[in-house]
């Protein structure tokens, strides 16, 4: 049965690319024959016709196969900014920023291994995760494997996490996972590290709770630096016009497959990667995971690693 369940995940990225392919091909057959580049005589053959099926679901393979292989290389995106010291302790803060890894039972354990033992090679002093980390309310075995190796990262600063959309679908047994894999939650809530800088968790925008970013920011202390972690990258506008540093988010997965993005630019100013507005800087990442098919055609599965220094 997980055979066939794997073979029908892959199918709903072939159809479209399928179909995505008959399209172009229909289209470069029109040109051709709008241009006579390929005579009527040939066009009708039986050998074009089977040559021309070949390529299309070649292609399409190929580029579900492709797609599978992006997913599962994990990639790392560096990013260096600079922000106000105020009365920071510190001068340089390297974070590790992930979201979207949607685990569940049956989640490939080889993969979290892997992603594991690259937080150790990067070797940040802050670890963050921004929301959609599981997936649905089932807590069996290969959670508490999943528990067990990400509490092996150790960060300077410690791990943090905020909840995303997934995780309230998922119910109450959301915090036993976080608190076991060796994550503080924050839900709509902010501390001072090392009095140093302040880290603020946003709750998603599906929690009737989540607080307005201008009340949320009230608790902060004004004399340091301030770090947003926002599951979705919906409020930018409002966010920049605050004293809010770095605002961290996911849930985007920058459109994971083509021409999704297209349609994603409409719905978010910022879909993935870097953008300034005012004094705030923002960055989106696009999933170390991802949800829905094993494919991702857009995109990378990453590790966003972040140098701040502190001027």
């Amino acid at each position: 049965m997980n055979f066939f369940n794997a073979i029908a995940s892959y199918m709903l990225p072939f159809y479209l690319y399928l179909f995505l392919t008959v399209l172009s091909f229909d289209i470069l057959l029109f040109v051709s024959k709008k241009l006579q580049l390929v005579s009527a005589e040939k066009r009708e053959s039986t050998g074009f016709k089977l040559s021309g099926l070949t390529l299309i679901v070649l292609l399409s393979i190929g580029i579900v196969v492709a797609g599978a292989i992006n997913l599962n290389t994990i990639r790392t995106t560096e990013y260096q900014v600079d922000i106000p010291r105020k009365s920071a302790k510190i001068d340089h803060l390297k974070i590790a920023f992930v979201a979207d890894f949607h685990l569940k039972p049956h989640f490939d354990v080889d993969y979290v291994r892997r992603f594991k033992k690259q937080i150790e090679r990067i070797q940040p002093d802050l670890m963050l995760f921004g929301g959609d980390i599981i997936e649905g309310d089932k807590y069996d075995g290969d959670m508490i494997v999943f528990e067990n190796i990400l509490k092996e990262i150790h960060p300077k600063y410690g791990t943090f996490a905020v909840l995303g959309n997934h995780e309230y679908y998922g119910g109450p047994k959301r915090g036993k996972f976080f608190e076991k894999a060796g994550m503080k939650l924050l839900l709509d809530s902010s501390l001072v590290i090392d009095h140093s800088f302040n880290l603020v968790g946003r709750l998603d925008d599906r929690y009737s709770s989540r607080k307005p970013i201008e009340e949320l920011l009230k608790s902060t202390n004004d004399s340091l630096p301030i770090l947003l972690l926002d599951h979705r990258p919906t409020d930018l506008e409002a966010i920049s016009k605050t004293a809010v540093d770095i605002s961290l988010s996911g849930h985007t997965h920058n459109g994971q497959l083509f021409p999704l993005n297209l349609i994603l630019h409409s719905m978010y100013r910022l879909t993935w990667g870097y953008e300034k507005i005012g004094a705030t800087h923002f960055f989106v990442t696009s999933g170390i995971r991802l949800w829905g098919p094993p494919v991702r055609t857009v995109g990378k599965s990453e590790i966003v690693v972040i140098d701040v220094r502190f001027r």
